[in-house]
């Protein structure tokens, strides 16, 4: 199974909550996730610091208290609209490491990795059968910068 590094590159309000915008750099598909996730993915990419834990945070603080690293995330499936992803934790201690692997919503997963830094990949096969959407982020970011150099005049 090979697998791509990816990364986010745009997380967009919708009507139904958020576009998020992720591919290696030749390509850019879109996951849809709720405006609570979206949210979220947004605060770990601008690094806000919040005043108190929200459940994401929670999850990083449980697994970093217990010892446990989160290696990378993968999105690994689709199926019609419907991604999935896995978490990939490692323990070690004297008795020797321990990898647990978890099955994930691709947004909880990206979420959780944002906060611990850690790598994003993406199954070939995956980024074989999406649609690109590079044409479509780049015109939806020239709009936006269109727009703000018109409100600062």
């Amino acid at each position: 199974m090979r697998v791509v590094e990816a990364s986010i590159k745009g997380v967009m309000p919708t009507t139904n909550g958020c576009a998020l915008f992720l591919g290696p750099p030749d390509l850019t598909f879109i996951i849809y996730v709720d405006q609570y996730i979206g949210n979220t993915i947004q605060m770990a990419l601008n690094g806000v610091t919040k005043e108190r834990p929200l459940t994401h945070d929670l999850m990083v603080n449980m697994l970093s208290g217990l010892g446990v690293h989160l290696d990378r995330i993968i999105i690994n499936d689709r199926e019609e609209d419907t991604f999935y992803a896995r978490i990939f934790l490692k323990m070690e201690n004297e008795l020797g490491t321990k990898v647990l692997e978890l099955d994930s919503r691709p947004s909880d997963a990206i979420s959780l990795a944002l906060q611990m830094k850690r790598p994003i990949y993406v199954v070939q096969s995956v980024l074989d059968g999406v649609e690109d959407m590079t044409e479509l982020l780049e015109r939806i970011l020239e709009e936006g910068e269109e727009t703000e150099e018109e409100d600062n005049l």
